[in-house]
């Protein structure tokens, strides 16, 4: 009898940690799928970014999960959602989406910007792929012209800063 008692014991375990998976990932931002690279602490970080030969760009999205035959980047923030997601969020989706596509030869569908509090799902277009190459295209002069320029708006994200070591106009 012990034996059925302990055996049920664990069916409820799992049962419990199967419900505490499921709102893990849902408050997660994840879509349903398998996880196939995370740049996220709580897993295992990937320490290979994902390189675009063709437009010279480089980055670590935090998520990418296969559903199917697509691939959906997923980028988390943990700050509280805007009204609409920000405009460098939804380009910096966008170059995690090109990269994909370059990098892993992966159809891309959409993207997504999880914040705190609100998902964001936007749609990987035509529209936006050439809104991004427009904009690295404006950043690359700005580089060439001597043009490029910190924002130090914000002092408390120029010392989080990623490159803050490198950066010749650090604060």
């Amino acid at each position: 009898m012990s034996g059925v008692l302990i055996a049920f014991a664990l069916i409820l375990i799992a049962i419990a940690l199967l419900a505490i998976a499921r709102r893990l990932r849902q408050r997660s931002g994840l879509p349903a799928g398998r996880v196939i690279y995370s740049d996220v602490g709580a897993w295992q970080r990937n320490e290979r970014a994902l390189f675009s030969p063709i437009y010279g760009i480089t980055g670590k999205p935090d998520y990418l999960v296969r559903e199917g035959d697509a691939i959906t980047p997923v980028e988390v923030k943990s700050s509280p959602a805007p009204a609409r997601p920000w405009p460098g969020h939804v380009l910096q989706l966008a170059a995690y989406c090109l990269l994909v596509e370059e990098a892993l030869g992966a159809r891309v569908r959409r993207g997504i910007i999880q914040y705190a509090d609100k998902r964001f799902v936007v749609d990987y277009t035509p529209a936006l792929k050439a809104e991004l190459l427009r904009v690295v295209d404006e950043m690359r002069l700005a580089l060439r012209e001597g043009d490029a320029h910190r924002d130090h708006a914000d002092p408390g994200r120029c010392a989080r800063c990623g490159v803050r070591e490198a950066c010749d106009e650090r604060l």
